[in-house]
């Protein structure tokens, strides 16, 4: 049977769309397989790592009928990269082996039972359903991610803390060190839910949202259970578990009346940053900051007696004050912002300083000091 038949380009698509989370070392052998199921002329692609699985639907030609079977996901994927897009391709059954064809080229692949592959448990009631348009989504999940714990010890700082209240949807991520948060109305209004996405969830759905704006922009629909969160968009379901555990309350730990401000342009203040960054060490990103009326002075240094300082030059008439961060939290959040200005409000060197959009009041981010 002919499972499909149709060009390089739209079956690498929509394999590319699955296959992100599949893990090319695994212990379960099938977990690097995509689950193939034919029905009619539907085909439906399917991987899993035990806590998040991807489903596809598409038409890509082939034969009518029924037929499932698992097959190497990254395999299938980086043989037909080699391929020109515009090629014909054809995945057939034989046995218990698939037929890749394109051109003069052929490849045996084998394969393992259908049966044997370890769907995700679905919960069996979920939340309302809500819908945002993948742009917002995605841009949110830009402004916050960069701040999100990489294998920390305290396993509910490995994603982001997603709320959905009344018409707001806001998102955090924290490492301890510092955090980001980020927030956009919705068209509806929806019942309070707070859940943590894991990481991995996170990057996958950065990946595969559109960023297309415009009128006929394409929405995402969310739901989310106790212990798991359903995403449908563009001809897919993502479902994922959660990550259990106590977000930290956010709203404590962002500053509320810290007397003193600057706003400055982004792009030079980043510069800055990453200039004066060369000067430190892989073991101390330190970079003290000492604000004084008019110039904003950045100075590091390193154990080779090296130093680096550069100066901007802001509208500043409050008290001298000397501050130490780590210059890495400070790039990251620049970089990921967009705009051309930027605030800062701190109060001395014991405090966190807050970062904000002094255009738009929904994106905020808190940087713990260091001891200089």
């Amino acid at each position: 049977m002919i499972v499909l038949k149709a060009t390089q380009d739209k079956v690498i698509a929509v394999l590319q769309s699955v296959a992100g989370i599949v893990e090319r070392r695994h212990t379960l052998p099938i977990l690097a397989n995509v689950l193939i199921r034919k029905t009619g002329n539907a085909l439906q692609l399917t991987t899993s790592d035990l806590e998040i699985q991807i489903r596809t639907t598409a038409e890509l030609g082939g034969d009518m009928g029924d037929f499932t079977t698992t097959v190497g996901a990254r395999k299938l994927i980086d043989i037909l990269k080699t391929m020109p897009s515009d090629q014909t391709v054809s995945l057939e059954t034989q046995q218990s082996k698939m037929i890749l064809k394109g051109g003069k080229s052929r490849f045996t692949l084998q394969t393992l039972p259908a049966e044997d592959f370890p769907l995700v448990q679905e919960a069996p009631s979920f939340g309302p359903v809500f819908s945002v348009p993948q742009k917002v989504l995605k841009d949110l999940l830009g402004q916050v991610s960069f701040a999100m714990a990489v294998q920390d010890i305290r396993y509910y700082l490995n994603g982001i803390l997603f709320v959905a209240e009344g018409n707001t949807l806001s998102l955090v991520a924290t490492d301890g060190h510092r955090l980001a948060f980020a927030s956009a109305t919705l068209d509806v209004e929806v019942p309070k839910q707070e859940v943590i996405l894991p990481r991995k969830t996170v990057l996958e759905l950065q990946r595969l949202l559109s960023d297309a704006s415009g009128d006929n922009q394409p929405v995402i629909e969310m739901q989310f259970a106790s212990n798991q969160a359903r995403f449908t968009f563009a001809g897919m379901e993502f479902v994922t578990k959660l990550v259990e555990g106590k977000f930290p309350d956010y709203n404590r730990v962002i500053p509320r009346n810290h007397p003193n401000s600057i706003t400055l342009g982004r792009a030079p203040l980043l510069a800055s940053m990453q200039r004066t960054a060369i000067m430190t060490s892989d073991k101390f990103k330190g970079v003290r900051l000492t604000i004084e009326p008019g110039t904003l002075r950045i100075a590091a240094n390193n154990a080779e007696q090296e130093e680096a300082v550069d100066e901007l030059d802001i509208d500043y008439g409050g008290p001298a004050v000397e501050v130490g961060f780590n210059v890495t939290y400070l790039i990251d959040v620049l970089s990921n912002m967009g705009q051309d200005m930027v605030r800062i409000d701190f109060a001395d060197n014991n405090n966190s300083a807050l970062i904000t959009n002094p255009e738009n009041d929904t994106f905020k981010y808190v940087v713990m000091p260091m001891r200089m």
